[in-house]
């Protein structure tokens, strides 16, 4: 064994090599260059990769009422605040996904980079286009990440963007209602 190598008790008493926290198993598939410099750059993996508990935000007879057969919003998403429209029905699609967002308050709140109390949400509507939306701020940038607000009270985050992947803009069940 080489020096300064640690070893660590097998499970049929053998010893063998430990991995260092860089090192992958030998069964697992090799990643690729790229994708290992995203996760070890990127403050978005970090958080929403965690697993996700199975226990539901709503009953599941709400979430029907939610979600379509095809994983879609059934009903229009609103502001909780003022009642304005963020997406129409059928827009967006249902994730689980474990997201940090800070506490509910105005927009210039959110963007002096401290870190605020939040929740860690789990149920969100999925839109892939920014585009998508009828009416929806955004806070500045807080380190690769920028939250969603009502554009017309500026009450938020209702919703949680990574820069990283240009794609995906979550919007939280629990941060607005549903018509």
């Amino acid at each position: 064994m080489n020096e300064g190598a640690c070893a660590v008790e097998s499970g049929a008493g053998k010893r063998a090599p430990a991995q260092r926290r860089g090192d992958r198993p030998l069964h697992a598939k090799p990643r690729q260059r790229s994708e290992e410099r995203a996760n070890r750059n990127s403050a978005c993996a970090a958080v929403a990769e965690e697993p996700v508990a199975a226990a539901a935000m709503e009953p599941a007879e709400q979430l029907s009422e939610l979600v379509s057969a095809e994983g879609r919003n059934r009903k229009a998403v609103l502001c909780q605040r003022c009642g304005s429209r963020v997406l129409q029905p059928g827009t967006a699609l249902f994730s689980r996904r474990q997201l940090f967002l800070p506490s509910m308050r105005k927009k210039p709140a959110l963007s002096d980079g401290s870190n605020p109390d939040g929740d860690l949400l789990q149920e969100h509507w999925l839109v892939e286009d920014m585009f998508i939306f009828e009416n929806v701020g955004f806070t500045k940038d807080v380190g690769n990440i920028k939250f969603l607000v009502c554009a017309d009270c500026e009450i938020g985050p209702i919703g949680w963007h990574c820069l990283d992947d240009k794609n995906s803009f979550y919007v939280a069940l629990e941060r607005v209602s549903h018509e």
